[in-house]
């Protein structure tokens, strides 16, 4: 009998997907799992990490046949006469900072990556550094200079480093470099809301007041990349991945008590791609119960604000970050929205048509 060993598992922050390496007595595997919400969006994903005897010379089919994780085929491994066992204490799961992804350290060595864009598609891609030939099976990890992937998960690793510093982790500099820039735009801050519910990452909503005007803006959305924009915009993924969010009331319509109630739609809405595996981008619409009266939810845009070329966010990670402002939708404006594509961007060139920016103020249907 062939019996498989577990020897690490290790769920995702966010508990979406979890990691696990197993092996038998024929060969070593990586896995991601989608948790029991998400079994019918995701497929497992699988990563061949070492055989642990000699190589057979062709594609394992027996092993596929009996429902087994087949073995490398010689001409794609590093050792064809098979390796060491992997030591469970050696083991170290490291999560991408978007959540979907993983990569695997044996002893301080990259052993394996599988990247989260690799949950969007129809066929497996994973990276092993005990593959030297790009199989059917798995890709070669190469080296940082040769493989993105590579270079990606050694980043990764020292940002993870970087947060778990008690003195000199990135927040203290990022909550002065965003409030001195809502500061300037804004007004001075005169409220601030820790809204991360004292868990990483660090996440605020700053109020402002300017000539009777309540803005609500978040800060720490953006210090993780999305799901999912890596795979839908490819080489221009950092222009989408990084977002904050605002919502801007006119105090002669609600109370700064209203506003306030109002404004916690974005406390909820910060943690939604990575809690649902999702994105947000221009033209999203969501439904939210802390909406003026007989609204539905929100339509995000940077477009309502019409100064948006001089409001620019200082930078995560060498990327831009967006900001959306969240405009209240009726539920048949999002429903139309919904019901075509980019009518989400249609949506908000109606609204902007009628003359709706980032400020709310109570207005009819479309």
């Amino acid at each position: 009998m062939n019996e498989s060993t577990l020897l690490a598992e290790v769920s995702n922050e966010n508990q979406t997907l979890v990691a696990v390496v197993q092996q038998d007595s024929r060969a070593a595997y990586f896995y991601i799992y989608p948790t029991e919400e998400y079994e019918e969006r995701f497929q497992v994903r699988a990563c061949w990490l070492r055989n642990l005897g000699i190589a057979p010379l062709q594609e394992d089919l027996a092993a596929i046949e009996a429902g087994q994780p087949p073995m490398l085929a010689a001409e794609y491994c590093r050792n064809p006469a098979g390796e060491e066992p992997l030591d469970a204490q050696g083991l170290v799961v490291v999560w991408a900072e978007s959540d979907d992804g993983a990569a695997l350290w044996y002893h301080g060595q990259l052993l394996a990556v599988i990247p989260g864009w690799s949950l969007y598609i129809e066929h497996s891609a994973c990276y092993s550094a005990s593959c030297i030939k790009e199989s059917s099976l798995v890709y070669p990890l190469g080296c940082a200079s040769t493989n993105t992937q590579y270079a990606l998960a050694e980043n990764t690793r020292q940002f993870w480093r970087s947060w778990q510093r008690e003195e000199g982790n990135p927040w203290s500099k990022m909550q002065s470099e965003y409030q001195a820039c809502y500061a300037q735009h804004f007004g001075p801050s005169v409220k601030y809301y820790a809204i991360d519910q004292g868990k990483w990452p660090p996440m605020a909503i700053t109020q402002h007041e300017r000539d009777g005007i309540y803005y609500f803006l978040t800060l720490g959305v953006s210090i993780r990349p999305m799901p999912w924009v890596e795979i839908l915009f490819n080489d221009d993924a950092a222009q989408y991945r990084r977002m904050e969010m605002g919502i801007a009331i006119d105090g002669q319509y609600m109370s700064e008590d209203q506003a306030v109630q109002m404004a916690s739609a974005l406390a909820g809405f910060a943690h939604v791609p990575w809690a649902k595996v999702t994105w947000f981008g221009e033209g999203h619409t969501i439904v939210s119960e802390a909406v003026p009266l007989g609204y539905e939810g929100y339509v995000l845009s940077s477009s309502f604000y019409p100064y948006s070329e001089h409001l620019t966010l200082p930078q995560q990670y060498g990327d831009p970050v967006n900001i959306f402002w969240a405009s209240p939708v009726f539920a048949t404006e999002r429903e139309r929205a919904q019901a075509t594509p980019n009518g989400g961007h249609e949506l908000v060139s109606k609204l902007r048509e009628q003359g709706v920016d980032h400020i709310f103020r109570p207005r009819q249907p479309l």
